[in-house]
C-alpha cells in the first residue's frame, strides 16, 4: 500500500508518496515532463519488499503543477530551479536523500545536485534531459544553434497534444491524445502496459495547462522554425538559454551517480522525434535551413564524463520509460547504486 499526504515548505505545498512501514535513508523519486509521482508507484511497492534495499524509505514527489502538489508558476527564466528548489526545501524536511530523476526529473535533479550536492546521497538519472536543455544545441558542449534560443520552449509543443490534454482525452482515436503518446513514445510500441495504463493516462491528464505551466508562452524567432523561448512554464524551463550546466564537474562532494536509459528511447536521444531540428531533417517539419539536432545523449554522456564518478546502464528493448517498460532489470540497477552508495 502506498498513501500520499502534502507537505508543506517555506516555498509551496507539495504532495509526496510513501510507503507505510518503510524507514531509513530516503530515496526520492521525482517524475518528469507531463507526468506525476504515480509512474513511481510500482517502483517503489517494489523497492520497499526488495531484500536488498533494507534501510532505504522511498518516496515520490508530485512537482509544482502536476499531480495533486500545488500549482504554484513557474519562472522559467531561473532554468528548472522552481522545481529542484522545491526539492531542496522538501530535502529540509525529510533530510539529505537519493535523488532517482526521470527525462524533465533528471533536470531537476542535476540542478539540485549542481546548487547543494551535500544534501544529495546519490543521483539516478533516468533518460534525463541533457545537461543543455531541450533543443536549440548542437554538439557535445550544447553549443546554442541561434543565440536566442531558437527551436526550443514552449512553442515547440504539439498544439494538438495540448487540446487533447486540456479536453481530457483518454481515447486512443488520435496518434496525439495522452494515450497514444504514452504508448507510443513513453514506452516502445507495444510494450504492455498492464492494469496501470489507465492511472498513467490519468497522471498525464493532471499537468496543469497554461502560460505559467505547460507548455509555458513562446515568442516569435526570425530563425527556422520561427519559436523562440518564453519567460514562463514547463518547456521553457528545459530551454538552452536558461537551462545549463557544465561545470557540473567542479561540485564539492561528488555523490556517486547512475545514468539508466532506455536504448531505444524516441524522446531523450541523439535523433530525437521532439526535436524539432531532428524532424525538419528528416522532411517532417517544413522549410528546414540546416540547422543541425541536438546530440542530446552525447551532452549527457560529455558532462558526466568531466564529473568522473557515474556509471551507465543502457536497456536493450526499452524507450524513455525503462522503469516501466523493464522494471526488473531497471529495479536490480538501481538497488545495487543505492546499496553501492
Amino acid at each position: 500500500m502506498i498513501s500520499a499526504e502534502r507537505i508543506s515548505t517555506p516555498r509551496t505545498t507539495l504532495n509526496v508518496l510513501s510507503v507505510p512501514g518503510t524507514t531509513g535513508e530516503p530515496v526520492l523519486f521525482i517524475h518528469g515532463n507531463v507526468s506525476s509521482s504515480t509512474f513511481w508507484r510500482p517502483t517503489m511497492a517494489a523497492l520497499a519488499e526488495s531484500p536488498d534495499a533494507g534501510g532505504l524509505r522511498p518516496l515520490a514527489v508530485d512537482l509544482r503543477g502536476f499531480g495533486d502538489s500545488d500549482p504554484a508558476p513557474v519562472d522559467a527564466t531561473r532554468g528548472p530551479r522552481d522545481y529542484s528548489d522545491d526539492v531542496l526545501a522538501l530535502l529540509d524536511v525529510i533530510g539529505p536523500a537519493h535523488l532517482i530523476g526521470w527525462s524533465m526529473g533528471g533536470g531537476v535533479v542535476l540542478q539540485a545536485l549542481r546548487d547543494r550536492p551535500e544534501a544529495v546521497r546519490s543521483a539516478t538519472l533516468v533518460n534525463p534531459v541533457s545537461p543543455y536543455g531541450f533543443g536549440g544545441t548542437t554538439g557535445p558542449d550544447g553549443v546554442l544553434t541561434h543565440p536566442d534560443g531558437a527551436g526550443s520552449g514552449g512553442g515547440t509543443a504539439s498544439p494538438d497534444f495540448v487540446a487533447a490534454l486540456r479536453a481530457g482525452d483518454r481515447s486512443a482515436d488520435s496518434p496525439l491524445s495522452p494515450r497514444s503518446v504514452l504508448r507510443t513514445a513513453y514506452v516502445v510500441p507495444g510494450a504492455d502496459l498492464g492494469e496501470d495504463e489507465d492511472a498513467y493516462v490519468e497522471s498525464m491528464l493532471s499537468t496543469r495547462l497554461g502560460e505559467d505551466h505547460y507548455p509555458g508562452d513562446s515568442v516569435a524567432a526570425t530563425a527556422w522554425p520561427g519559436v523562440a523561448p518564453g519567460k514562463r512554464g514547463v518547456l521553457n524551463t528545459m530551454a538552452p538559454t536558461y537551462f545549463r550546466i557544465d561545470d557540473l564537474h567542479t561540485i564539492d562532494p561528488k555523490p556517486p551517480i547512475l545514468w539508466i536509459r532506455g536504448a531505444e528511447d524516441v524522446i531523450v536521444s541523439d535523433t530525437s522525434l521532439f526535436d524539432l531540428a531532428h524532424l525538419g531533417a528528416i522532411g517532417a517539419v517544413p522549410d528546414w535551413d540546416g540547422t543541425p539536432a541536438q546530440p542530446m545523449v552525447t551532452q549527457t554522456r560529455a558532462v558526466l564524463d568531466r564529473y568522473g564518478n557515474y556509471r551507465e546502464v543502457a536497456i536493450p528493448g526499452s524507450g524513455h520509460s525503462p522503469h516501466v517498460e523493464k522494471p526488473a532489470e531497471f529495479r536490480a540497477a538501481l538497488v545495487a547504486h543505492l546499496c553501492e552508495a
